[in-house]
């Protein structure tokens, strides 16, 4: 019989709050985290406004007994330390790790988190370059380059670029010696870090997992890339509204950043050393359209193959599902596509199944937003409410489903679907559910 897999422990960082309650709060309330952009000067950009991480320091999450080797670190590692920190101890895990009380082995705990690139440091790399040019060769001088770049360039800031950093420090961190895993598949990485990470606890090869998933794009590398894809937002006069899942006037997503942590284990081990289980994971799909760098296959055949195996792996069927948490980036291609997803497996169901797209509020937080979205969705469980899609206001008839639109709504939620669809492709399905000791009946 296949191990059940539950979540005991969840923490953020994420531009609408540090912090599970805040979050959460500011999401219910429709409050909007968007804003210009103060990271780096935007103003020549077609794009000029972000929805930032404020007021933030990892070093408060971490015991000053266990900080060297985590002073210098990319944003998204920082972010993925806080997060991992409020999710391990709302697990009611020791810090420093010990195997005490049942706790498995620390052999048999693992990390599996969706984590971006670290940002450049910008200024002594575009120093290095622009210094470097000899303008009558029209060519960078690579010897001179070298010299500059070695000069001006810190060691520890380039190496945090990578995308294993953040699985690396919470690794260490920790204390965890079972399977250390990162994967980048875009906008749906953190969503297939939980569900792969599921997969190592059914079939026996951990006994628990922290998993979830950091990124900061906002820098003038990323921020280029995605205005030269022309998907990003350009609303510069009205930074607040420019979010708009689902609505006609969408324009494009907004840039966000932060980071997502759960603790999940095998049910046996949370009954045993006494946790405080939040939600089980029944249901993972992942599956790739196969046909674009960028664009989602118009009929949704990724997407919906992901969902159909989510279903299928959770043993539900479509009217056991009562809330999904849509990708919803606000791009005119994405939201038609998903609701013709929804449309297509959930039929004429879909009409009653709420959905809605906490994008609105938060922006795009990329690699991390499957697992900030699948935290939203296990508060809704908890707290039987549904977050609302924001600046939704203009109908569109290709986006016909019900969004919530604008004010959050008390409802029965006990099984939530929730939807990442990455760059390339990339579609990866959870299925929740509220928690019963059927063991227990």
């Amino acid at each position: 019989m296949m191990r059940r897999v539950v979540i005991t422990g969840i923490g953020c960082v994420t531009p609408l709050g540090n912090d599970i309650d805040t979050m959460w709060r500011n999401v219910l309330d429709g409050d909007c985290a968007i804003a210009p952009t103060t990271l780096f000067d935007a103003r020549t950009f077609p794009t000029q406004f972000a929805s930032e991480v404020r007021q933030f320091n990892h070093m408060d999450y971490v015991p000053e007994a266990f900080r060297k080797g985590h002073e210098v670190v990319s944003r998204n590692s920082g972010f993925m330390i806080g997060a991992a920190m409020q999710a391990w101890k709302m697990a009611g895990l020791p810090f420093p790790y010990s195997t005490e009380n049942e706790l498995p082995e620390a052999g048999r705990i693992g990390v599996y988190l969706g984590a971006g690139e670290g940002p450049a440091d910008f200024e002594p790399f575009v120093a290095a370059i622009t210094q470097s040019w000899d303008k009558e060769k029209q060519d960078i001088n690579w010897q001179h380059w070298c010299e500059l770049a070695f000069s001006k360039m810190d060691l520890q800031r380039e190496m945090e670029q990578e995308t294993n950093m953040p699985v690396s420090h919470i690794a260490r961190l920790f204390q965890l010696r079972g399977p250390s895993i990162g994967c980048l598949t875009a906008c749906a990485a953190s969503t297939q870090a939980i569900g792969e990470a599921t997969e190592l606890i059914r079939n026996g090869q951990v006994d628990m997992m922290l998993t979830g998933g950091a990124h900061s794009m906002i820098n003038p590398l990323g921020v280029t890339g995605f205005n030269r894809l022309t998907a990003l937002s350009t609303r510069n006069d009205d930074p607040k509204t420019s979010s708009r899942p689902f609505d006609r006037t969408r324009d494009g997503f907004v840039l966000a950043e932060g980071a997502g942590a759960l603790v999940i284990e095998e049910h046996e081990c949370a009954i045993r050393r006494g946790a405080n289980i939040l939600c089980e994971i029944i249901g993972y799909g992942s599956t790739a359209d196969a046909f674009r760098v960028t664009d989602q296959h118009e009929d949704g055949r990724g997407g919906i193959a992901a969902v159909q195996m989510a279903l299928k792996d959770a043993g539900v069927t479509i009217n056991d599902i009562d809330y999904i948490s849509a990708h919803g980036t606000g791009t005119a291609e994405n939201d038609s596509i998903e609701t013709k997803v929804i449309r297509s497996v959930f039929g004429e169901r879909a009409y009653q199944i709420p959905v809605s797209s906490v994008k609105s509020s938060l922006g795009h937080l990329i690699a991390a937003a499957g697992v900030t979205e699948l935290i939203t969705c296990i508060l809704a469980i908890r707290d039987q409410i549904i977050p609302p899609t924001i600046n939704l206001n203009t109908p569109d008839p290709d986006c016909d489903l019900d969004y919530v639109p604008n004010v959050s709504r008390k409802a029965m939620v006990h099984t939530a679907l929730s939807n990442s669809f990455g760059f390339g492709g990339q579609n990866n399905t959870l299925i929740i559910r509220k928690y019963e000791d059927i063991s227990a009946s």
